[in-house]
């Protein structure tokens, strides 16, 4: 069932949004070569509890971390480990916060010390698809809108667009009606009407969108292992277009 939040509830969730903004925004310095995944996912858990958010993704269908941290060829769903940060990874991290009840979801991919032309060009263009999907969130518009922009996008510049992910609707619950693909046909799906809250987030490979699944049962890896980046905004539907609730804080990105 699709809920549609009234303002109060809002309120809500733009402070969880926001703070999901500042957990990023406070972790972007750290990310350095040397650091462990875990590490970084400690520095984001501490800082979400000092300022009164919940790490929802812990203990989520038996998930151990706050934030999942994917490097990479991982597409998603990384589980923090030991694992130290190199010169040229690309990693993205991924964090739901809630607050009083409330969620917020964002994703964003950083890059490590000096990136390669084929990672710089493969965030540069993930990053570029969120915001085509964005563009089209306005009442009566489709979801099926936001998926063929997404697509559209990115397979005219040739990156793989992962099919077994989506973005989704959120809101008391991390994940919520309705799925929002990366892929799909213009004017089908459910229409967007005002008070709406979704998550929007490609997933794109820089190689073939097929995927598998690690025995961990969490990390989703390109087949081919070529590398993978991953954008999130959480996106309120209003009056006349839309709010992004998990602003980016950065001035450089």
């Amino acid at each position: 069932m699709i809920t549609i939040k009234n303002e109060e509830e809002i309120e809500l969730m733009r402070h969880a949004g926001m703070l999901v903004s500042k957990t990023h925004k406070y972790l972007k310095p750290f990310i350095k070569e040397g650091i462990t995944t875990k590490e970084l996912d400690k520095l984001a858990e501490k800082f979400m509890r000092d300022n009164d958010g919940v790490p929802t993704q812990i203990g989520y269908e038996g998930y151990p971390c706050a934030t999942c941290i994917s490097v990479n060829d991982t597409v998603v769903h990384g589980i923090p480990t030991d694992y130290k940060l190199k010169n040229g990874d690309i990693v993205t991290i991924d964090m739901v916060i809630g607050y009083k009840g409330y969620q917020g979801d964002a994703a964003w991919t950083y890059k490590v010390g000096d990136v390669d032309a084929y990672k710089e060009y493969l965030m540069k263009h993930t990053k570029a698809a969120l915001y085509e999907g964005v563009k089209q969130v306005k009442p009566g518009n489709r979801i099926g809108d936001i998926s063929n922009a997404v697509q559209t996008y990115a397979e005219s510049h040739n990156l793989g667009v992962v099919r077994e992910l989506c973005g989704h609707g959120i809101g008391t619950e991390m994940h919520e009606d309705p799925d929002v693909p990366n892929y799909g046909i213009k004017g089908v799906g459910p229409r967007l009407k005002e008070g709406m809250v979704i998550c929007i987030e490609p997933m794109l490979t820089f190689g073939k969108r097929d995927i598998y699944v690690l025995d961990d049962g969490w990390t989703i890896k390109t087949q081919d292992g070529k590398p993978s980046a991953h954008y999130e905004h959480t996106i309120l539907v209003t009056k006349d277009g839309y709010e992004i609730l998990t602003p980016r804080l950065e001035e450089d990105d």
